[in-house]
């Protein structure tokens, strides 16, 4: 039997061995600097950065140029909002965003932007109807999350950026979770702006992208030497991005195939935990992604069951939150009471995710919510 079981890749993924690899040379046998334009150095490293741009950029339907490179999707997501948006334009956005959409959101509201939060309904879906009470001429950007980071929940993007569209507005979508485990198609969606990150779809931390659609004029956060474009400044993570764009090759290659395998672990993990009485799945079976499960343990907190289970690593939601003692804002928007939202686990499938794993998983789970409730 085996002795733990990482089932939090929401949080984070392991890096492919493939993805180390395709890194290791550029750490110190071509270690330049692609901005480096008199000697083959730099000329090797800037190569190496026009290769990863075009794997990211083909992920996504993208074209390369349309890539700005960052150190995560918290910093895309900074960059969409506050390079675009100015005093007196208007922002709406959704309840259960991540906090890096969030947060800025609150800072911007503070200096002169009119920001507007729409709720969801019971599974976490936005109505369309919603965003039609409030969108006007005056609307800048809409911002609504692809994927969401805690329950799975996907969102109606293409019906959504259309409508902004036909209201003049530009639409950004935060798709960290989607990007790598569902199909994602940029132009098809009708997306202006899209953040992504790498440490997600099995590639390193700290680097990440925004997608500009062209003609799509973004201002700049960081500013000193015109990296980017201009749009985002500072001399770029080599070894890290290469990493990101073998990580993307990856996911084209294996997406489909992979999500199913998932999708099949992740279904025998949650019918068999909402065997266990007294449990609910928080959000819809449907539109979601194939890897993740969120789920109510009533009666037990999720605190003491996460100290429970020695050797599982599962999360009560956002990493990027787990500090906070508090109900998830996300499953609080979907109107899930603060007991139950307290009750809750989500678990995050991935790649190397295996049988033995799940069972594990139901065993430490099982046992611990009995003895709990006991």
């Amino acid at each position: 039997m085996i002795q733990r079981a990482y089932l939090d890749n929401n949080a984070t993924t392991p890096t492919d061995p493939r993805v180390v690899d395709e890194m290791l040379p550029y750490f110190s046998e071509q270690f330049g600097n692609a901005s480096s334009r008199n000697h083959a150095y730099g000329w090797e490293a800037k190569e190496a950065v026009d290769h990863a741009r075009e794997q990211v950029a083909d992920l996504i339907g993208a074209n390369p140029n349309e890539i700005v490179f960052t150190s995560g999707a918290t910093e895309s997501n900074n960059l969409a909002l506050k390079g675009l948006l100015n005093e007196g334009n208007h922002f709406i956005t959704c309840a259960t965003e991540h906090k890096a959409i969030l947060d800025p959101a609150e800072s911007l509201a503070a200096k002169g932007i009119d920001v507007e939060i729409l709720p969801v309904q019971s599974d976490g879906l936005l109505e369309i109807n919603e965003l039609q009470k409030k969108i006007s001429d005056h609307t800048r950007l809409v911002s609504i999350m692809m994927a969401n980071n805690e329950t799975g929940c996907t969102q109606p993007i293409k019906e959504l950026s259309t409508f902004t569209h036909s209201n003049q507005g530009l639409f950004h979508t935060d798709a960290t979770q989607a990007v790598g485990k569902i199909p994602v198609e940029v132009s098809d969606l009708g997306i202006d702006l899209m953040s992504f990150s790498s440490h997600k779809m099995y590639g390193p931390k700290g680097i990440g992208a925004l997608y500009i659609r062209k003609g799509t004029k973004v201002g700049s956060l960081i500013e000193g030497g015109g990296h980017e474009r201009g749009i985002r400044s500072g001399t770029l993570n080599v070894p890290a991005i290469v990493g990101f764009g073998k990580a993307c090759e990856l996911c084209k290659q294996e997406m489909r195939e992979e999500g199913s395998r998932i999708k099949s672990l992740r279904d025998k993990l949650e019918q068999s935990l909402l065997s266990i009485e007294g449990t609910q799945l928080n959000g819809g079976k449907e539109n979601r992604l194939p890897n993740v499960t969120n789920i109510a343990f009533s009666g037990v907190d999720s605190e003491r069951l996460l100290l429970s289970l020695n050797g599982l690593a599962v999360s009560q939601g956002s990493a990027c939150t787990s500090a906070v003692v508090e109900p998830s804002h996300v499953l609080k928007a979907m109107g899930i009471p603060d007991q139950l939202a307290n009750s809750s686990l989500r678990f995050s499938l991935g790649r190397f995710t295996t049988d033995e794993e799940v069972d594990f998983a139901i065993q430490k789970v099982t046992e611990a919510v009995s003895k709990l409730r006991a």
